[in-house]
């Protein structure tokens, strides 16, 4: 860890003496520019509040970040991860976060580790690691079933799923409500360019018992071009549960072949995505990057 990568701590009076306050590491990642804070909390088994979720996250004032990853401490896998968004909500699971902490996971484990296990909100995932370098290169993700009816979705008519619903204030592009343990609602054919308009409304469509993700969904040549709208950040560079849940529409109405992995092209780069035809499985691959690791002082935030 070089200078650059720690914060400087102020000082503090102590019983008349100056002394150092006790700090905190920390780690930055991200996944294709999806970026996270990350604690490892597994000793303490301490999760963080909504206050320093947000100094954390806050861009001018704190760290900076979509998200706060905590890793807590889990009886039957490697660690259990408790995602928090930018604006202090926590969603039920996050791929592009389970990435960045299977990554700080595995880089920390000796043997490498060919497979790792984290339990999330949406369960506990599974996770096959490739290496280069003597690092972790890439990571696939069996993300468990995609969900067309769950609690967290709204229904259609005669209460059966929400499939290719023509949302007539935007666009009458066909929407789909999809569950991956997280909340989406993913507009087929709507133009990508939209997103930052569209998304703060969809988000908070009705139906939606916690508010909602929103994939802008343009096909392309063998895959699709994604924006994300994720509910309590905003528009994001990548988002690992939206891209399944784009496939997953895709291959659920025919508009996709299954089995088959296809690249997502995201703000931030592409992942890849495999989806059975019933939905029961979903495999996202992609890769994680550790930017900086830094100590911070618990009295400034934490």
């Amino acid at each position: 860890m070089g200078a650059a990568d720690v914060i400087a701590a102020p000082l503090r009076r102590d019983s008349g003496a100056y002394s150092l306050p006790a700090m905190e590491r920390l780690f930055k990642f991200h996944g294709l520019g999806n970026d996270f804070v990350l604690l490892d909390r597994r000793v303490s088994g301490k999760d963080i509040t909504l206050a320093q979720t947000q100094w954390l996250c806050d861009r001018h004032r704190g760290i900076g970040a979509d998200g706060v990853l905590v890793l807590l401490p889990a009886k039957s896998s490697a660690a259990r991860m408790v995602v928090h968004n930018a604006d202090g909500g926590v969603p039920e699971m996050c791929g592009n976060g389970l990435r960045c902490a299977v990554k700080y996971l595995a880089d920390r484990t000796a043997p490498q580790p060919r497979t790792l296990s984290v339990e999330t909100g949406a369960g506990t995932l599974c996770c096959a690691l490739d290496y280069a370098q003597g690092e972790v290169s890439s990571i696939t993700v069996a993300m468990g079933p995609a969900r067309l009816s769950a609690p967290n979705l709204p229904s259609g008519l005669g209460g059966g799923p929400f499939l290719d619903v023509p949302l007539t204030d935007f666009g009458s592009f066909p929407a789909t409500a999809v569950s991956m343990g997280n909340p989406h609602l993913v507009l087929w054919g709507a133009p990508v360019a939209r997103a930052a308009e569209w998304g703060p409304k969809l988000e908070l469509a009705p139906g939606f018992p916690e508010r909602t993700n929103v994939e802008f969904v343009e096909p392309v040549d063998g895959g699709l071009r994604v924006v994300v709208w994720e509910r309590g950040v905003g528009l994001t560079q990548a988002c690992g549960t939206g891209a399944c849940a784009a496939v997953a529409v895709g291959v659920s109405s025919g508009r996709l072949t299954a089995g088959v992995e296809l690249p997502v092209f995201l703000p931030g780069g592409a992942l890849h995505v495999r989806v059975r035809a019933d939905l029961g499985e979903v495999h996202l691959r992609g890769p994680a990057t550790f930017v900086f690791e830094a100590v911070v002082p618990q009295g400034s935030g934490l």
